[in-house]
């Protein structure tokens, strides 16, 4: 006998709201330095700037974009923007001006709010923004130069607190794209759907073990991944959430004791601000703090000063195209018995796809057929399931390439061991990733070439201990010129996001091949010669 289709309902996220504001009305939803929101209070805002939004003429389709930091309009537009069947675009805020124009123009955004500290990112490229129908300034805190538009909390004053009319009918409709980070010198718009979210958030639920008296800390950026799908998934439980403009150690520490934080998120550079912050060895958590962590695997000796401060971490893996975290390396009751250290390098491997997301698996690269599972052979981390992206925006032939053979290709080269955990062992296409930031040596090495003192460059990854692994490159300069390190890394900055400079250049003859060709993994090697190359 078929199923009825009468109770089906659309899975969408933004309709997590919706049901803790009327479970919890008075709770605290969102906590901002000396602001309060209930989830009533919080629900209200949100149907303000979706009303706000659709009196402007933004529609079903239309992309609007946020430059902003952890604050509550960011966190609000992740419900308003999709609740009216637009489509959400955060911005990486510390991208280039030049950076963020493309983004705004290739997502083909009609609005753009922007907080007024970051408008000089914005400032001059207004005039190449061509698409963009107005500007909304999100005045949180004092700048010299905001945008020409209207103030953030006089466009809500002026709209209506009734919740509007769900445009969702589709669960796979477009709910928000997220800009990669420039893997192959453009940036690619990774479309993510309402049910990928829905289901994603959920595992995130599960996996952290998170209750309604959980009290999350936004030290991951809402701009990534839309913060992992945390944005929906604290709300999904009536959790609180704390919002945090500044990420620096002394903020963080003062967060978790004061609001009685119980989960956070954050990369492994986060995580060693944390450990050499002076004062963290005194502190007595309130509670017990789960904190996820990703990016680049941990070091076993990072997870240990973590765990000893009373925290207890859990590593995931994923990428932009799978919403975040797409595995967890899950707890066994049998690892009680390790030693700390031991247990540290098992913490760190990227482990097994979650419930929601099921399919993950290591295939040899050739014969799209799974590696042995022994812990030493290599392959390609490939995975499908509700959470896979529905493609890159305006750009079929990436999205070809990407899930050749039926699976979502990771580019991340892994082992499969035998008790079925996946560990990377390095990574594909020369991505740098510095403190949880991809970096495409290519786009790095393109930028360099177009210094007028630069004959031939390579860019490949240098061990750093803040960052895990920074950009080095090494140049060969033309002929009677004398080019410094000081001019190349500046030349980078004014072209780049500051970031993705290299942060150390070495003038040399570059290694090839018998037919010319530079070979990078000589240099590579060289780098992390004695070290264990293990890369997110």
């Amino acid at each position: 006998m078929k199923a009825s289709t009468v109770c089906f309902d659309v899975l969408s996220p933004v309709k997590f709201l919706g049901r803790s504001a009327a479970v919890y009305p008075d709770k605290v939803a969102v906590v901002h330095g000396d602001k309060r929101f209930t989830y009533r209070e919080f629900e209200e805002r949100v149907n303000r700037l979706a009303s706000g939004l659709k009196k402007m003429g933004i529609g079903k389709g239309d992309k609007v974009a946020f430059l902003c930091p952890n604050i509550p309009p960011m966190l609000e537009a992740h419900y308003a923007v999709p609740m009216i069947g637009a489509v959400l675009v955060s911005i990486n805020t510390r991208l280039s001006s030049g950076e963020i124009g493309y983004i705004v123009n290739h997502s083909d955004a009609k609005a753009v709010f922007v907080d007024n500290q970051l408008a000089a990112s914005i400032l001059p490229v207004l005039g190449e923004l061509p698409e963009v129908r107005f500007f909304v300034n999100i005045c949180d805190a004092a700048a010299d130069r905001p945008l020409a538009g209207e103030e953030y909390e006089t466009f809500l004053a002026a709209s209506s607190p009734a919740a509007p009319t769900l445009e969702i009918d589709d669960e796979y409709q477009v709910a928000t794209i997220n800009y990669t980070s420039g893997t192959t010198g453009r940036p690619k718009g990774v479309m993510y759907h309402h049910r990928g979210a829905y289901l994603n958030a959920l595992g995130e639920i599960q996996e952290a073990e998170m209750t309604s008296d959980a009290v999350y800390l936004w030290t991951l950026p809402m701009f990534h991944c839309n913060g992992w799908c945390f944005t929906w998934a604290v709300t999904a439980i009536g959790g609180t959430h704390v919002c945090l403009r500044q990420i620096d150690a002394a903020n963080i520490f003062r967060l978790i004791m004061a609001e009685k934080v119980s989960h956070l998120c954050a990369a492994p550079t986060i995580l060693i601000m944390m450990v050499s912050y002076p004062e963290a060895k005194h502190l007595q958590l309130h509670r017990p703090l789960t904190i996820l962590t990703a990016g680049a695997p941990p070091s076993p000796t990072v997870i240990e000063q973590i765990e000893s401060l009373g925290a207890t971490i859990t590593h995931v893996y994923g990428l932009t195209e799978v919403y975040g975290p797409h595995s967890v390396c899950a707890r066994q009751v049998s690892w009680s018995s390790m030693a700390r250290e031991e247990l540290a390098k098992i913490k760190s491997r990227q482990g097994v796809a979650y419930v929601t997301t099921l399919y993950m698996d290591v295939f040899d690269m050739v014969t799209m057929q799974p590696v042995p599972r022994d812990g030493k052979t290599m392959g390609e981390i490939v995975m499908r399931g509700n959470n896979v992206m529905l493609g890159y925006y305006k750009d079929e032939q990436a999205t070809a390439e990407a899930f050749k053979g039926g699976w979502f290709h990771s580019g991340d080269l892994a082992v499969m061991h035998p008790d079925g955990y996946v560990q990377i062992m390095d990574r594909g296409k020369d991505i740098i990733i510095s403190g949880g930031e991809n970096i495409s040596s290519i786009e790095l090495e393109n930028v360099i070439y177009r210094h007028p003192k630069v004959q031939e460059v390579a860019v490949v990854s240098s061990p750093d201990p803040k960052w895990g692994e920074v950009p080095k490159a090494f140049i060969t300069p033309k002929p009677g010129t004398n080019p410094t390190a000081e001019e190349i890394i500046e030349f980078c900055k004014a072209n780049l996001a500051r970031f993705k400079a290299p942060k150390e250049v070495v003038f040399c003859e570059l290694p090839k091949t018998a037919t010319g060709k530079i070979t990078k993994f000589t240099l590579r090697n060289q780098e992390w010669q004695g070290r264990e190359k293990k890369v997110n």
